[in-house]
């Protein structure tokens, strides 16, 4: 079997670009990050699994006619500034502005014009037009994004009202079911292209911290499709083209989306609160899948292990105990723990999951009620470090000492030796909660630099400094 290609690149500003390199998970034992859905403005498609194409008749037609229309053509205007000599290169001085444009896609998801896309479609854009499939160009506003799924919202004022996609449940799409992404590939606008589901609850960096699930597609994708549409038969939205993997830049068999779910669950949120509400059960857990149940004598071969349940958490609260192994999630079978997280996602704070776990060889039933996941996690998107409130184990230690702990960083802070360390100091204010971390670093941005003072388990205390 040829071995399976390690580069993973979006398609963004018409070229394609490296997925980004993720930070590192702390010794693999991560928190996790969920959410729940609100009811929405968006539309929501009646799921039919009996109505799915079947190998011996299958007809696309209706699904692409449906989906062209409804998936558009972005345009991003971006700025960049930079040295116009070798004197400017060095001294920083001068400069001249260059106009840059990039293109994706993205997808109808309302009469009244809004757009969802990728967040690195749009990213760092100065100035966002959208062309429909009958060649009418509008400008966009950004409404919204999450970095941490990828999601985007834009909305655009059409005279008439626009077609556009209802959501389709992305939990009960099927390895093996029809699809078809539909996008604009090389400025080719309103391209199709169809093939299977080849995998869910997909992680391409189960290191990174960043949780994903992503459904696998064969469908050709290519750059210039991010941001478009995934679809069943049914032309049903059931994902947004990310992701491909490559080594050339262009499709080779593999590529990703954003379920269909979370993608709902992130625009309701940027459109209710302004940003994503995120829940969490408020445990460290370990993939069975990955660690194939060899550990403290477990047999289990699927399933979530629960390593560490916070105090004050609902996990706490409902029960669930170290060495619990998390077996489904409102009945949803978990295999891996991007399977658990991937539900979740689609989560809120206060909404309850149910969880059917394995406890001493028996079935245990427990309603969690998920809290908010910035009580526990808070990420420093400008240096790539993320924190979390320490655990039991983690205060055995650290002889109890305050702080938070770096549980993943980007690739030159993880060669620093961060993660795992505990972060007691951001610009001599001491940090005891994540909570403290996030005013300290509101005010550290004011300054434009961050110093950060840690420590590790024999004691010894490092300061490094960050500047814009």
């Amino acid at each position: 079997m040829k071995k399976f290609m390690s580069l993973l690149l979006v398609s963004i500003l018409g070229g394609a670009i490296t997925l980004g390199i993720y930070k590192v998970a702390f010794e693999k034992e991560v928190p996790l990050i969920e959410t729940q859905e609100n009811p929405s403005k968006f539309v929501t498609a009646n799921y039919n699994p009996s109505s799915l194409a079947v190998a011996d008749n299958i007809n696309f037609t209706d699904a692409a006619e449906k989906t062209v229309h409804a998936v558009v053509h972005v345009k991003n205007m971006t700025i960049s500034r930079g040295p116009s000599n070798i004197m400017e290169y060095f001294y920083g001085s001068g400069g001249h502005s260059k106009a840059q444009i990039g293109t994706g896609s993205g997808v109808i998801i309302s009469p009244d014009g809004y757009i969802v896309t990728n967040n690195h479609v749009i990213e760092n854009s100065s100035e966002l037009q959208v062309t429909l499939n009958n060649n009418k160009t509008y400008r966009a506003e950004l409404i919204g994004t999450d970095t941490e799924t990828d999601i985007a919202l834009l909305k655009i004022d059409a005279e008439n009202d626009l077609p556009y996609l209802a959501f389709g449940d992305s939990d009960f799409t099927k390895t093996g079911e029809w699809v078809l992404a539909v996008g604009n590939p090389f400025n080719l606008t309103s391209t199709v292209t169809a093939g299977i589901i080849s995998a869910k609850a997909r992680d391409l960096n189960e290191d990174d911290g960043k949780f994903q699930s992503f459904i696998q597609t064969d469908a050709a994708v290519n750059p210039g499709n991010s941001g478009g549409a995934l679809v069943n038969t049914n032309g049903e939205l059931i994902g947004i083209n990310t992701a491909i993997t490559s080594q050339t830049g262009s499709y080779i068999g593999y590529s990703f989306a954003v379920p269909s779910n979370i993608a709902k669950k992130v625009v309701n949120d940027i459109m209710e609160f302004g940003n994503v509400q995120m829940g969490t059960l408020g445990i460290k857990g370990q993939d069975l899948a990955v660690i194939n149940g060899r550990v403290e004598g477990i047999n289990e071969s699927e399933g979530v292990l629960v390593a560490e349940v916070y105090k004050k958490s609902g996990a706490y609260k409902a029960g669930l105990k170290p060495g619990d192994i998390i077996k489904k999630i409102d009945n949803i079978k978990i295999s891996k723990f991007s399977d658990l997280t991937g539900y979740l996602r689609s989560k809120r704070p206060d909404d309850q999951v149910n969880l059917s776990v394995l406890r001493n060889e028996k079935n245990v039933e427990l309603p969690v009620t998920l809290i908010d996941n910035s009580t526990y996690i808070y990420t420093i998107e400008e240096v790539g470090i993320s924190l979390q409130a320490q655990t039991e184990s983690d205060k055995k230690r650290f002889n109890n000492q305050d702080g938070v702990i770096i549980y993943s960083s980007n690739e030159y802070n993880r060669r620093l030796g961060l993660n795992g360390k505990l972060l007691i100091g951001i610009n001599d204010q001491k940090i005891k909660t994540v909570e403290d971390a996030k005013n300290a670093v509101a005010k550290a941005k004011e300054y434009g630099m961050m110093s950060i003072v840690t420590i590790n388990e024999r004691g010894e205390r490092e300061r490094l400094i960050f500047r814009e």
